[in-house]
């Protein structure tokens, strides 16, 4: 049976037969377009959690890596966590483009462009991050290390990409950029646990020089703060008119350095003053504690003898003779 009419017309069965191939390429247009769209969030998500994973794994394999006298930094795992992270994401996204047709030349030409007005930009934050890089490799001085750096001291209490936090002694926050912090001095206070403590004092030449480093002598012997090793060093430095300049240079603990000072400037003072001055024991080490404190008076007690002391003055606060 012919469902046809008898008389078609050309013209409308060609329109037909363009129809039909437009919609079939529609149809192998839209299915590739779904296929690779699919792909491309698989990669995609697959690229996630591979940045993820592999950023762990980065951290902790930087974990394992310390030891006891350097522990490892938890800005350098971050930080090099953050770059597997994002190295990852951006193979990712490469892959995810080029799963979409994008070419790949194009690609590198966009970020180079992109990379590179972004480096006009932001030159000084730049230079910052390199500091911080460098900072981050080559480790003068991590978080908790007391430092003096670009005209500041303090201790660091965080260290990042661009900035370093210091904690002063009167407890100020102190940020200054990392670029400043590399190309200055930097000194760091902590890292070695030994430190020579100098102390320079001035005695007069109407004392006896030999009995105050004698007696100078004897009190550091006799402090169990300092080390023997290397040995104390008691010397003088320089004899003017009026008086002789001596130096006292012993090591001690890095934690007792504050407190051993404190001591001899007190001791080479009274000393000074009066070589047969009687002085108290040391105090015990203070590397617990890591503070200074003043003694009393009464723990350096100069003791003149009576024949010494002038007869014919009074104290100002005796009552008068009758």
């Amino acid at each position: 049976m012919n469902i046809l009419p008898d008389a078609v017309d050309p013209q409308l069965l060609r329109h037909l037969s363009t129809g039909e191939a437009l919609l079939t390429q529609f149809r192998d247009i839209g299915g590739r377009l779904a296929v690779n769209l699919i792909a491309a969030v698989l990669i995609l998500a697959l690229a996630i959690w591979a940045s993820g994973w592999a950023s762990r794994l980065v951290q902790r394999a930087i974990g394992r890596l310390h030891s006891a006298r350097h522990p490892t930094d938890p800005t350098l795992q971050t930080f090099v966590g953050s770059v597997v992270r994002f190295g990852v994401l951006a193979m990712g996204l490469v892959a995810v483009l080029q799963q979409l047709g994008v070419q790949a030349t194009s690609i590198l030409a966009v970020l180079t462009a992109a990379s590179l007005a972004i480096g006009l930009a932001l030159q000084g934050a730049l230079s910052n991050i390199a500091a911080g890089v460098m900072i981050l490799i080559f480790r003068p001085y991590r978080v908790g290390d007391v430092i003096e750096s670009a005209g500041r001291q303090g201790t660091v209490k965080a260290l990042d990409l661009l900035v370093t936090e210091l904690a002063t002694a009167d407890n100020i926050k102190v940020v200054i950029p990392n670029g400043k912090v590399f190309g200055d001095v930097i000194l760091n206070y902590s890292t070695h646990s030994k430190r020579r403590v100098d102390v320079v004092f001035k005695v007069p030449l109407k004392a006896d020089i030999i009995a105050v480093l004698q007696r100078l002598r004897e009190r550091v012997e006799s402090d169990p703060r300092v080390r023997k090793e290397p040995p104390p060093l008691i010397e003088v430095l320089d004899l003017t008119e009026a008086f002789a300049q001596a130096a006292v240079r012993v090591w001690v603990v890095r934690d007792d350095v504050s407190a051993v000072r404190t001591d001899l400037m007190l001791a080479a003072h009274l000393l000074s003053e009066d070589p047969a001055c009687v002085l108290a024991p040391p105090r015990p080490s203070s590397a617990v504690d890591q503070s200074a404190p003043i003694p009393p008076r009464s723990l350096f007690r100069s003791k003149a003898p009576a024949k010494d002391r002038p007869a014919g003055r009074r104290s100002p606060r005796s009552p008068p003779k009758a």
